[in-house]
């Protein structure tokens, strides 16, 4: 596999893996009883940039991997899927 395409594939998990990590511990205003004027209850109480880039980069790195031991030794990959596209020749 070629660098690009690899990173490709790593980039794809790794924003599909960020929508799924976000909500994870997060506590709204509402919750902690602590509303900034000028904004709504449903934001987040505190910034957790650098743990949910943490978590993500950990969680998508291990999908990764297994995706690629999949692909590479048993031959498990895209290649592998049917094709759901009629054959009209």
């Amino acid at each position: 596999m070629e660098y690009v395409s690899a990173f490709a594939v790593y980039f794809i998990i790794w924003w599909i893996t960020l929508f799924a990590v976000l909500p994870i511990g997060m506590r709204t205003q509402a919750e902690d009883n602590v509303v900034v004027p000028g904004s709504v209850e449903s934001a987040p109480a505190r910034f957790r940039g650098l743990r949910v880039v943490a978590l993500t980069t950990l969680i998508s790195a291990f999908i990764y991997v297994v995706w690629y031991i999949a692909d590479v030794y048993f031959g498990i990959g895209i290649d592998s899927l049917p094709r759901m596209v009629p054959d009209f020749g």
